[in-house]
């Protein structure tokens, strides 16, 4: 169909006609989709967006053949949503997950209003509990049902084309939805949608024409182009906007005192049942919290996503994926006298059930540590699904090599840390025989003390900032401290090394219980539960080895390797003997008295929130302007060509010739404007038919146009060439006349005109110029060039 021709009616277009509109469109809206894969998990939303597509696209059809209103069309929507989806967005609320119940109508209501806030705020993949399954049902309910109506129901093959940019639209609102890593990267799924929507839109409005082929597969290539490699190149490791990242900023760890510090005061609760746990796997662990960042004060938590080992604390939905392998189990912890926002969980978690608190989780899934922003309290319970991964031996880890993560960089680092390293692990071979050659010569050659005055304990500094892990590895009296201590000197030494190292605060059951010879007696409830109390906890290092992952070491010594007064005066095993540290600088940090915390750095001050908003909205504002800037690019171009064709007109060699030139610009921009003159008509003949045509309501125009065809005929035909002047002045003149020729047209008519392409072809006649000139012999030079393609 022609743009000129009338417009096509619902009921003459074919139904094969009618099936490659549907087909390209659900294809393309099935790639718009899938960023919304990896948010909620494959298995999880693949049949809530299976079903919105094939519900809504049947809808649209229905009403397209049955002639239905489009409020007939919109209820008919809304009846099947809430009878169907209830068994795709809400089975638990249906009867035998498909008969739809009044709990189903009202959690679909509300689904519609509170959905979307809980998908960009809970920690991909959320999964399929509540409502959550709402918002994807609705996005892709609405693009199927909005595309089909548009290309089936309007009338106008234009507008009907407008379908092309439902797909865009559902692209981007899944995005918005999407995590940071979708699998199809959205300028890929961008550009394969605009390759096939704008064939499929130029002929569904009846302009495709063959020839057109290769000016496409051009302008294509340039978009391609544009956006697979120029994207990149603009961008760089600039990180992409995720809206859940704003909505919702992240548990920051930076924020609380390092629970690591608080080590000691944990101890002197001694018989205190901190926390009980029921089902916990044989010598299982309970973690607390998970160190990967030094300062030379305290290990602390980076949980802020600075380097790949850190992770972030994020809110989960009902299932958390997790690769680790191992023995499954569910815990149900209860919470009596510990205090903080700190979780206690075990091993790596695959599911939390904390009830009402749900909405105050935070969970870091590369640390397996978990807080409750709202603080744990005394009486709480909750259950958690867990792996706890099976430990290899030495053996079994053999000549592995340290796993390739990336740590937040130690700061403020003793030398005698790297010294004491060095000197004791120079005979280890393999990465885990240095590890084990750490621990054992701490747990070997250190003494055990909390340094409980009131307990009749060694005297041990409490804390392990440089100063304190100074004066536990190169100090001239023996090593005593206790996990605090240890673990913290352990995970610096083997970072020394080479290995990637943290420290792990939590408990181990009956361990504050074990008597001389080791033996560990667990405390338990009346029901079996396990009693951890402030005896049991302890720090432990952990270290990632190739293809193992984290393997916990236990550098502290055992409780009864107490030093004794003889020792301390008249060491039996002396230490090895080490190059000694430099003296500390005067301005080093001072070690706190006994049983203090150590104080928390202040970290840089951090970005004002203006600032960050700003930045978003600029890095907003730049995308948007770029994809508008390549969604411009086609007219864009046109108007360059037209503006390079006027350009030459205007500077043609002969007088005569720009004339010429200027009566073709006037001929091409009625061409433009869909009104072309006559085949084979003189400028006068041409004047005369758009004054009955194109301009019949200007009378004024018309006769500007008649006297420019009049002028360019003297020029042309007449003695003698043109002044300069009078080129110039017939110039002016005919951009007058086009700007009133365009002034005639609707808003939308002028953009039409502006983007059109009919004048830059070249047929093989020129309506409305004149035809061969005739050689006069008054005055006119014999050398003139032949005459532009308007002249002939």
């Amino acid at each position: 169909m022609s743009p000129t021709s009338a417009p096509r009616a619902v009921g003459v277009r074919t139904p094969s006609a009618a099936l490659t509109d549907l087909l390209v469109l659900l294809a393309t809206l099935a790639l718009a989709l899938t960023p919304l894969l990896p948010a909620y998990g494959t298995g999880a939303v693949l049949p809530a967006l299976v079903g919105g597509l094939v519900l809504g696209t049947g809808v649209a059809v229905l009403g397209a053949v049955r002639r239905w209103s489009a409020l007939s069309v919109v209820a008919a929507l809304l009846a099947g949503y809430f009878l169907l989806g209830g068994a795709l967005a809400a089975p638990t609320t249906t009867v035998a997950g498909v008969v739809p119940t009044p709990a189903t109508v009202t959690a679909l209501a509300r689904g519609l209003v509170s959905t979307w806030a809980q998908v960009v705020t809970l920690q991909p993949p959320v999964g399929a509990s509540g409502t959550l399954l709402v918002a994807a049902l609705v996005v892709a309910l609405v693009g199927a049902a909005a595309s089909a109506a548009l290309t089936l129901r309007v009338r106008r093959s234009g507008a009907a084309a407008t379908a092309a940019l439902v797909p865009l639209v559902v692209l981007v609102a899944s995005v918005v939805l999407g995590t940071r890593t979708p699998p199809v990267p959205p300028v890929l799924a961008g550009v394969v949608m605009t390759l096939a929507l704008l064939p499929w839109a130029a002929a569904r409005t009846g302009t495709f024409r063959p020839r057109r082929v290769l000016a496409t597969g051009l302008m294509a290539a340039v978009v391609a182009a544009g956006g697979l490699v120029g994207g990149p190149l603009v961008t760089g490791s600039t990180p992409r906007f995720v809206v859940r990242d704003e909505i919702t900023p992240p548990f920051d760890p930076r924020d609380y005192p390092s629970p690591l510090a608080a080590f000691r005061r944990m101890v002197k609760q001694d018989e205190t049942v901190l926390l009980t746990v029921d089902g916990l796997p044989a010598d299982a662990r309970v973690r607390l919290a998970t160190f990967d960042r030094y300062d030379g004060v305290v290990w602390n938590v980076a949980g802020d996503g600075s380097a790949q080992a850190s992770g972030e604390f994020r809110r989960v939905g009902d299932v958390v994926e997790t690769s680790a392998t191992g023995e499954r189990a569910t815990v149900r912890v209860t919470i009596e006298a510990l205090r903080g926002v700190w979780l206690p969980t075990v091993g790596q978690a695959t599911a939390f059930d904390l009830g009402a608190d749900a909405a105050d989780l935070r969970y870091n899934d590369a640390t397996g540590g978990a807080v409750l922003t709202s603080g744990v309290r005394q009486g709480q319970t909750y259950a958690v699904d867990v792996v706890v991964p099976t430990t290899p031996d030495d053996d079994t880890i053999g000549a592995a090599p340290a796993a390739p993560v990336v740590q937040p960089p130690s700061v403020g680092v003793p030398q005698s840390v790297a010294v004491t390293a060095a000197d004791v692990a120079r005979d280890a071979g393999t990465p885990v025989q240095v590890a084990r050659t750490l621990e054992t010569w701490l747990a070997t050659e250190g003494f055990f003390s909390h340094g409980l005055t009131d307990a009749g304990d060694h005297p041990s500094l409490a804390g392990h900032g440089a100063a304190r892990l100074a004066a536990l590895l190169g100090g001239s009296s023996i090593m005593v401290g206790d996990g605090e201590q240890y673990a913290a000197a352990m995970a610096l030494m083997a970072r020394e090394m080479g290995l990637p190292a943290r420290v792990v605060l939590g408990f181990v059951p009956g361990a504050g219980d074990a008597g001389d010879g080791g033996e560990v007696t667990v405390p338990t409830t009346e029901d079996g539960a396990v009693e951890i109390r402030g005896k049991d906890v302890q720090a432990w290092v952990e270290v990632a080895f190739a293809g193992h992952g984290w393997v916990a070491f236990d550098p502290t010594p055992p409780s009864s390797q107490t030093p004794e007064e003889e020792e301390e005066n008249t060491p039996s095993d002396p230490q090895p003997q080490v190059v000694q540290p430099p003296d500390l600088p005067e301005d080093r940090v001072d070690p706190p008295e006994d049983d203090t915390e150590q104080p928390q750095t202040e970290d840089e001050e951090r970005e004002s929130a203006v600032a960050r908003w700003l930045r978003v909205v600029l890095t907003a504002t730049g995308i948007g302007l770029a994809g508008l800037l390549v969604l411009l690019s086609p007219l864009l171009v046109v108007v360059a060509l037209k503006a390079r064709r006027r350009r030459r007109r205007r500077a043609l060699a002969e007088p005569v010739h720009r004339v010429a030139g200027g009566w073709d610009e006037v001929v091409d921009a009625a061409h433009d404007m869909g009104a072309p003159p006559p085949a084979s008509a003189t400028r006068q003949e041409a004047a005369g038919s758009w004054a009955g045509t194109l301009v019949a309501a200007h009378p004024a125009v018309a006769a500007r146009l008649r006297a420019l065809a009049a002028r360019a005929d003297r020029a042309v035909f007449g003695a003698g060439d043109p002044a300069p002047a009078e080129v110039d002045a017939y110039w002016s003149d005919v951009e007058a006349v086009v700007a009133e020729l365009r002034g005639t047209l609707s808003r939308r008519a002028r953009l039409r005109a502006l983007a059109s392409v009919a004048s830059l072809r070249r047929p093989s006649r020129r309506a409305g110029a004149s035809g061969p000139r005739s050689r006069p012999t008054r005055g006119r030079s014999a050398r003139r060039p032949p005459r532009p393609r308007g002249e002939r």
